[in-house]
């Protein structure tokens, strides 16, 4: 299984970016994880509507039809570590060969991304910003595939 993370947004915050690494490459010893950050090109002139619709559309045109899209949003069901392990295994025994996680725009995704997403994911109730999120989406993958693995990184 592969993993591509896709993030609006510029790269990654260097106050951060070792962290991600770290998880980034820890991660790789399970599974091909890669990130693809897109820069979306807004002007001042946009309402959020238009920027929601320019994001999604870029976000979209990432995503093949046989994709299992996981799409990271505050109105997402919530996982702990262990659902989140399950989800994934899920995917691994259905053998399907690529999952996309999408991490939209500040103002969120329009509903054809939302309608083309196979599960809506939220990390926690409260809102972070989106640095913050792709370290802590890198951390939970991690864990998650070390639970997998029956490795002591979680303790259950």
């Amino acid at each position: 299984m592969k993993i591509t993370i896709l993030a609006i947004g510029k790269k990654h915050d260097p106050k951060i970016v070792s962290a991600i690494e770290d998880y980034t490459k820890r991660l790789g010893h399970y599974t091909d994880v890669g990130w693809n950050l897109i820069e979306a090109k807004i002007s001042s002139a946009m309402n959020q509507e238009q920027i929601k619709r320019e994001e999604s559309s870029l976000l979209l045109d990432h995503i093949k039809q046989n994709d299992e899209v996981i799409l990271l949003d505050e109105t997402g069901e919530q996982l702990n570590s262990v659902g989140l392990a399950q989800k994934l295994q899920n995917y691994m025994n259905q053998a399907n060969k690529n999952v996309i996680i999408i991490i939209g725009g500040s103002y969120g995704v329009n509903e054809d991304l939302m309608q083309r997403s196979n599960f809506t994911w939220s990390l926690s109730k409260l809102v972070f910003p989106h640095q913050l999120v792709r370290l802590i989406l890198a951390e939970q993958l991690y864990r998650a595939h070390s639970i997998l693995a029956g490795e002591k990184y979680h303790h259950i």
